[in-house]
């Protein structure tokens, strides 16, 4: 190991308490988007911008997206700057600001959604891992070539997004509206990976999250006859669609992990207001990640081909509202200069052997593969996003510091 590796890396060790601190900070400010009640990230972003200003980046600039829906009227993006030797060249870390919602609060059974705590060298939050980890980790990595007056290979940009949960629409799309990046760009999106950091993804899945809407006849329990349970075609509909789904889209590709398509019943609206209703209305969601093999407008005509069978079996109606689709873009080049950067750094850093692969998505990368811009997806995770008790290992968080700083100078 070079000197002036073995000092970034004993620089970043260093700086363990206060990235510590820093995230708690974080987590304790709620970024949650709209369509789950929430108020957006504009406060988390304010928080955000403190840690930075100490810093001392270069530049920092702010891309907010209109939006009506939040108390601020708008969803942050800040891109901060730390200019390198070759200005031509940008290295680019894309973190998000917005988390979910934190689920069942009874489930946190170590501290409360958004009260941090530090237990066995694992900071507890929602946002934790996914996405505070890496926000941290490439801001501190930063900060450690600024404290020992480093100045890095090329220009390093941070962009800290809105709206990644709900799909990137005021967030990494806005982004890319303004003209910020160039195909050539060196861009890592850490917000997957595995547990021992060896995952280098550079391909996903097609994305698909859709509403089933039944309607039937809200009548008095007692008299079902008089009425059509909606509640019942409903979950009938979805046992129905969930097993046609998984037989007929049963391709396996171990590139993936998981190595096949995912169909998923998830969220679950309210109906009605009393046991002794028969609903007329019962809506529910699907979360469904597809193998790049199958073709989407297909899978969505099976599915509303179902929902028409069923709705003449019944007698009620089915209607199908697609939320999101993203149709996965082509790969990451294996052999693209950041997947070669970034296995060189893993390797410099020791441990493990890196590996390219694929994820089930959606993340940031799909939207620079899509303008044949080479994006990888890395971090090093125990995969707790969207769990009660999600949390983030101290040392993972120190360690992708260390492999940023190495992007950085290398």
């Amino acid at each position: 190991m070079s000197m002036q590796n073995s000092s970034v890396f004993s620089e970043i060790e260093r700086q363990k308490n206060e990235m510590a601190q820093t995230l708690m900070e974080l987590i304790r400010v709620p970024a949650i988007a709209p369509e789950n009640s929430g108020e957006g990230e504009s406060r988390k972003a304010e928080k955000l911008m403190q840690t930075l200003e100490a810093v001392g980046f270069d530049k920092i600039e702010h891309f907010d997206a209109d939006d009506k829906r939040v108390p601020s009227k708008k969803r942050p993006n800040v891109v901060a700057y730390c200019y390198g030797e070759n200005t031509a060249e940008k290295l680019w870390i894309i973190s998000h600001l917005d988390v979910v919602p934190p689920g069942e609060e009874s489930l946190w059974t170590i501290t409360k959604p958004f009260e941090p705590t530090i237990k066995e060298e694992r900071i507890y939050g929602r946002g934790s891992e996914d996405n505070g980890q890496s926000m941290i980790a490439s801001i501190f990595a930063v900060k450690a070539l600024k404290n020992l007056g480093i100045k890095p290979k090329r220009t390093v940009a941070l962009a800290f997004v809105a709206d990644e949960e709900q799909g990137s629409t005021y967030g990494i799309q806005h982004l890319m509206k303004q003209g910020l990046f160039k195909k050539d760009d060196l861009i890592i999106v850490p917000d997957g990976g595995n547990e021992n950091g060896s995952l280098i993804e550079i391909a996903e899945k097609s994305a698909i999250w859709f509403k089933v809407h039944t309607i039937g006849k809200q009548t008095h329990a007692s008299k079902p006859n008089k009425g059509l349970n909606a509640h019942r075609i409903g979950m009938d509909y979805a046992l129905a669609l969930d097993k046609m789904l998984h037989a007929k889209y049963a391709l396996k590709d171990e590139y993936f992990d998981p190595p096949e398509s995912t169909f998923e019943p998830t969220k679950k609206d309210k109906n009605v207001d009393a046991v002794n209703i028969i609903p007329g209305e019962d809506v529910l969601y699907f979360d469904c990640r597809v193998l790049p093999n199958y073709n989407i407008e297909e899978l969505l005509n099976n599915i509303h081909d179902l929902a028409d069978e069923f709705g003449k079996k019944t007698g009620a109606t089915i209607r199908i509202e697609v939320l999101q689709k993203s149709v996965a873009p082509k790969p990451t080049d294996a052999n693209a200069k950041i997947v070669i950067m970034l296995t060189e750094a893993i390797k410099k850093l020791g441990g493990v052997e890196p590996k390219v692969g694929g994820i089930g998505g959606g993340t940031c990368a799909a939207y620079f593969r899509k303008i044949d811009a080479p994006a990888v997806v890395w971090s090093t995770i125990d995969e707790t996003a969207h769990q009660p008790n999600e949390y983030t290992k101290i040392k993972n968080m120190i360690n992708d510091a260390k492999i940023y700083a190495l992007l950085m100078v290398s």
